[in-house]
Formats: structure tokens, C-alpha cells, sequence
């Protein structure tokens, strides 16, 4: 029996693949979270064979969700959903020591597969997430992605400079070069256009 914590943001859609994943096979879903910041408590707490995270959710999103837990729990094995794997993104991840990509669209009987694969130790990358992670038209470095990340997540300069580890300067010269990369006014606005471009 393989033990995983799953954590999304959207409900309805946790809820079902909670229920999916426990009828399609030998799986036990221990834990659930709807934001980063519970999917670390419950992964340390429940110390699952595999964290089932998504990519996008509010305030510590997957990324930030995932360098926390591999602080506390090197070993952790994390396969992750996502609906874009801009190839930043997927660096990061990779960087970060994540095993698994699985489009969030993929059959809940395609998602148990890749959970298993990971639990015997190898790694899995869906070919439709690599393929979209091979096409880069995004002008913008890392830390520039960070940061417009962090403002359109609702954080203030100074607690983007907190929470990256930055110098507030720092943080306005990236904000800068966003703003300037996709010709808009404000950092807001830089932070929509990124969206919109499925560059966060």
C-alpha cells in the first residue's frame, strides 16, 4: 500500500482524485491540504510515501511548498500537477529534487501509475509536460518570475524581500526589468501579463 498526502488548492477537484485514487488501487491518501503552507505541515506530520502537490496555489505555492519540505525531509518523493510547466518552472523543480510531472488533466488511473512508478525509485515526466516545458518564448530570468509571483500573490515589496531572501533594492530592480520585458506600468500589471503569458 503506497501512503500520499494531496495537496490542491481546488476542492472539487482534490476531493475527487482523493476518492479516484483510493478505488483505483493500492493507495492511501492520508492527508489533504488546499494551500502550500498545509501541505508542508501535513507532509511532515504524516510522512507520506509520496506527496501529490499542485504547482499553482495561493500564498507558498508548490515550488515554495516543496523547497520547505526537502529542508525537513531530503528524501521526500513528490510528484507534482500542473496545468503549464513553463521550462523555468520545471528547472526549478527539477533543481529542487521533484520525480514526477503529471498534467492535471491526466486519467486518475494515469496519475495512481506515475505514483507507483515513483515509489519504486524512478522518475516520470509526461511527455505533453516536457513537450510545453521545450517551448520558451519567456523573456524573463528566475528570480524576475519570483518576484512577480510573490506581488501577484498579494505580498508587498518588503515581504517579498523577506520571503526571497533579498534586499529591498534587489527586489525593485527585478520588479524593474519585469515591468520594462512585458512594457507595463506596475508591478501588478507585470504580474497579470506574466500570467496571462503562462510564465508564473
Amino acid at each position: 500500500m503506497t501512503t500520499v498526502v494531496l495537496a490542491d488548492d481546488e476542492a472539487l477537484l482534490r476531493k475527487a482524485l482523493a476518492a479516484l485514487l483510493t478505488l483505483e488501487g493500492e493507495i492511501t491518501v492520508l492527508a489533504e491540504a488546499q494551500d502550500g503552507e498545509s501541505a508542508v505541515q501535513a507532509t511532515l506530520r504524516h510522512r507520506p510515501d509520496v506527496l501529490v502537490i499542485d504547482l499553482e496555489m495561493p500564498g507558498v505555492d508548490g515550488l515554495g511548498a516543496v523547497a520547505e519540505i526537502r529542508r525537513a525531509r531530503p528524501d521526500q518523493v513528490i510528484l507534482m500537477l500542473t496545468r503549464h510547466a513553463r521550462p523555468g518552472v520545471l528547472r526549478k523543480a527539477l533543481k529542487l529534487g521533484v520525480q514526477g510531472f503529471v498534467s492535471k488533466s491526466a486519467e486518475p488511473a494515469h496519475i495512481t501509475s506515475v505514483i507507483n512508478t515513483l515509489h519504486e525509485g524512478r522518475r516520470w515526466i509526461d511527455p505533453d509536460v516536457s513537450a510545453l516545458a521545450l517551448v520558451d518564448d519567456c523573456p524573463l530570468t528566475d528570480r524576475e518570475i519570483d518576484v512577480l509571483r510573490a506581488t501577484g500573490a498579494g505580498y508587498s515589496v518588503a515581504d517579498i524581500a523577506t520571503r526571497l531572501h533579498l534586499a529591498e533594492g534587489t527586489v525593485r530592480n527585478y520588479l524593474s526589468n519585469a515591468m520594462q520585458k512585458t512594457q507595463t506600468r506596475t508591478r501588478h500589471e507585470a504580474a497579470r501579463y506574466a500570467r496571462e503569458h503562462d510564465w508564473l
